[in-house]
């Protein structure tokens, strides 16, 4: 067993404390004897969630001998409230401890640079490895197994129960409700987000007609009265047929419901997660999806939020196929032709009133997009990914914060669920103007018409809001915000950014049909770097800042993949890690000259 270098753990320290604990503080000393994986996350972040799913398999196949915790450190000012943490931790169903930590001061001890990041400390309180992105699962567990006999040998291993304690349940109708869609009978069907179900409401928005889906996790087909069930579902679309098209989010997949007959089908997607390399176009049961999280009739075809690849895909039902439409899959915000465009995170879409555009809630970007019948896409309000507040006025200088549903008006505007400002905004394009038509709602993440009337789901409070749509705008006073994410200080002129990578114990860089590996560059704004944007496959490379730059962000996306280490295997198993960073930095004097990324293992 090759030797790894000894890192102490630094202490787990959070302002906001500690939750999923019965009310308990933890410190590493109340771990020791266990193998404690730390998972740096927000609520905000998809790939934060795709990783909360990939833990659920390890966590409870070792559950007396590995503990995770979990490390909530926000990027929006919203996701630092210490209530919004608790909503999130039992929105998405986390089943382990978690620290809120408000000011990132464990994030700046552990030196985590991306969201999300995993770090693994051993049964003696040393850190052992670190993840950086998505797709870690088996490298985590071949790490543990190694780390069980190691320690079993040693004696250093304590088995037994964790320190979670399971909070107790809510009685409501519904619980962190997503979207909803307005039934030709007049009634609602809402997604119940949380409990797995559809929740089919009569026409006051309050009472429960029908509920769809066991409830339970799981990706079963047919009758609704309990045989069909889904996972954590966001996005409804009406279809012509009067079929009700939902986003399987965490099934990544698309399904139909019937309100007249109840059957659930799956008409999209293989219910496993889109990874790089897969196919991004064909029959639609064939091609995997990646957290679809919402879906709008527009140009005969339906069109798919795909927030876990920053793209918007569509799905033919004449022809049965589906492709990428939009995006590059990189995060950001560009605007142009559609597969050259940036998106990220999108996560409400919306034919508007005249079918001319596509409106998008390009969440991570706190922005508002939209896609014109010529294939192109543009930016209406939005600066980039750590600019972000409640401003009002012109377009130009108009700030959200992380949207996640847009409705179109009758005149030609676009409601926006601005959710982390726990509002509803509007943007005129004849005017762009944008004002703000109600506060003090509860992470608003949908809204529909109804008449005169705009029905807001309001996530946190778990119901369907009515509002008069108001003749004349709230006042709010305008407030900015940027990340408290710190900035990396750099040295001016040359910068050597190195993505660490070690393949997983068993396992290589499997060269054998080319590079196995692939690095990404660029940055915000573009004339920061002088040199070095592009793509490549070294992990490693020189960038050349330009002169006279003072700040930017840096984008660094980093793919490797590696196979199991047999030999005799003619075709081994591989596994794909990847990973994009965000990277804010300072140019200054005495600034870092080297810049390390890790995406497996430990920067030596």
């Amino acid at each position: 067993m090759a030797p790894r270098v000894r890192v102490r753990a630094p202490e787990l320290i959070g302002k906001g404390g500690w939750l999923n604990t019965g009310n308990v503080d933890l410190s590493l000393a109340d771990l020791r004897g266990r193998i404690v994986i730390l998972d740096f996350w927000t609520f905000c972040c998809v790939n934060c969630l795709h990783v909360l799913d990939e833990l659920r398999e390890l966590e409870e196949k070792h559950r007396d001998t590995v503990v995770i915790i979990g490390v909530h450190s926000p990027k929006f000012v919203h996701e630092a409230e210490h209530q919004a943490v608790v909503d999130a931790v039992e929105r998405y169903g986390v089943e382990h401890p978690v620290l809120d930590d408000p000011e990132l001061a464990t994030w700046k001890q552990y030196a985590v640079r991306a969201w999300p990041t995993l770090v693994v400390i051993d049964p003696e309180g040393y850190v052992v490895a670190q993840h950086s992105g998505e797709g870690h699962a088996h490298a985590l567990e071949a790490l543990v197994a190694e780390l069980e006999a190691e320690h079993g040998a040693k004696g250093t291993l304590r088995r037994g129960d964790g320190p979670y304690v399971a909070p107790e349940p809510v009685a409501t109708d519904l619980r962190f409700p997503g979207k909803a869609v307005v039934l030709p009978g007049g009634g609602f069907l809402v997604s119940d987000s949380t409990r797995h179900q559809l929740v089919e409401m009569a026409g006051d928005g309050e009472t429960v007609v029908r509920r769809v889906g066991s409830g339970e996790r799981g990706f079963g087909s047919g009758a609704s009265d309990g045989v069909a069930s889904f996972n954590e579902p966001q996005g409804l679309a009406l279809l012509p047929d009067g079929k009700v098209v939902v986003a399987d989010t965490v099934n990544h997949a698309l399904r139909t419901y019937d309100p007249e007959t109840g059957a659930v089908t799956t008409i999209v997607g293989t219910g496993r997660q889109w990874m790089q390399g897969q196919p991004t176009s064909g029959p639609a049961l064939d091609v995997s999806l990646s957290s679809p999280w919402d879906v709008a009739w527009f140009g005969e075809r339906l069109w798919i939020a795909m927030a876990g690849v920053h793209q918007l895909w569509t799905y033919d039902p004449e022809s049965g196929t589906v492709e990428a439409a939009a995006g590059t899959t990189n995060e950001g915000i560009v605007d142009g032709p559609l597969r050259e465009a940036w998106f990220a995170q999108p996560s409400g879409i919306a034919a508007s009133a005249d079918g001319e555009r596509l409106w998008v809630a390009d969440s991570e970007g706190s922005a508002l997009r939209w896609v014109d019948r010529e294939g192109f896409v543009h930016t209406a309000v939005g600066k980039g990914l750590f600019d972000f507040g409640h401003r009002d006025g012109d377009a130009a200088q108009a700030l959200l914060q992380h949207p996640l549903g847009v409705t179109a008006l009758p005149d030609g505007s676009v409601a926006v669920a601005d959710t982390y400002n726990h509002a509803l905004r509007r943007y005129d394009p004849a005017s762009g103007e944008v004002t703000t038509l109600a506060t003090d709602l509860r992470e608003p993440s949908d809204a529909v018409l109804v008449g005169d009337d705009v029905v807001v789901v309001e996530s946190a409070r778990h119901r369907l809001t009515r509002l008069r749509l108001p003749e004349s705008a709230v006042r709010v006073e305008a407030v900015a915000h940027r990340t408290q994410r710190a900035a990396t200080d750099v040295a001016p002129g040359r910068l050597r950014v190195d993505v660490v990578f070690s393949a997983p114990a068993g396992q290589k860089l499997d060269t054998r049909y080319g590079p196995s590996t692939r690095l990404i560059v660029s940055s915000t704004p573009p004339e920061l770097l002088a040199e070095g944007a592009g793509t490549g496959t070294d992990l490693g490379r020189d960038l050349v800042l330009a002169e006279g730059a003072t700040e930017g962000i840096l984008h660094v996306s980093a793919m490797a993949a590696s196979c199991d280490d047999d030999p005799a295997n003619e075709y081994p198993a591989c596994h794909m890690h990847q990973n994009d960073w965000g990277v804010p930095v300072r140019v200054v004097s005495g600034g870092v000259d080297r810049l390390p990324l890790v995406l497996a293992g430990l920067d030596g």
